[in-house]
């Protein structure tokens, strides 16, 4: 893939760049700190400025961002609610009333989780579908997620183009990074289902059960 990313970018420069960054927000597998380090490098060995790699990488991601958030408009709720009546949602105790919990949550808290996302491997691009969801802003949305893009393209291209040759460095440390990253995301996540899960099979344990008021069959 890191090969075809890079011919990518050798052909069609700054275009390749938004192209490709636009696509990584859609489909977070593709490797963005490979399309911001090799960019910056680009600038050591042709016309390319640090500025416009920047420019043309944050207008990739805000396309991709604005997508995703569109999405989360579009699924609503209303249609999570309805997918949380299904058998299995019911197995594992989950209810519609978690949804506007949840959704309630991202409306006192969301500014704060759009724009430290941006600097989270994955969460990146996935953040921009509960902000649909939740209706946040659009405005206050494309702002904070401007400002974590500039700043996270801003490093990244900055230390390829220190890096020079040997910004393959920077990837595999970033790499590292992202794995970090993801494997104490789902740890936490862990953690919030277990905790949930208890907390809800609690208050369903405590719950008193309705008593049986028909009287005896004559």
């Amino acid at each position: 893939m890191h090969n075809w990313i890079i011919q990518i970018m050798d052909q069609y420069g700054y275009w390749g760049i938004m192209l490709l960054i636009a696509i990584e927000n859609i489909f977070p597998p593709i490797p963005s700190e490979v399309i911001l380090t090799f960019g910056g490098f680009m600038t050591t060995y042709t016309a390319m400025k640090l500025w416009g790699v920047v420019l043309f990488a944050t207008f990739g991601s805000l396309i991709g961002a604005v997508i995703l958030y569109g999405l989360g408009r579009w699924l609503k709720p209303e249609k999570l609610q309805r997918l949380l009546e299904s058998s299995w949602a019911k197995a594992l105790r989950f209810k519609k009333e978690d949804v506007d919990r949840a959704v309630g949550w991202f409306v006192h808290r969301g500014r704060t989780t759009v724009f430290v996302c941006r600097f989270i491997p994955v969460m990146r691009s996935l953040i921009s579908i509960p902000a649909g969801i939740a209706r946040m802003n659009m405005l206050q949305f494309f702002l904070l997620t401007t400002l974590g893009t500039v700043i996270w393209n801003t490093v990244l291209v900055c230390l390829g183009a220190f890096a020079g040759d040997a910004w393959g460095k920077i990837v595999e440390y970033m790499d590292l990074y992202s794995t970090a990253a993801i494997a104490a995301m789902v740890i936490a996540a862990a953690a919030a289902f277990v905790v949930y899960y208890r907390k809800r099979f609690a208050k369903n344990k405590n719950e008193p059960t309705p008593k049986d008021t028909s009287g005896p069959v004559r």
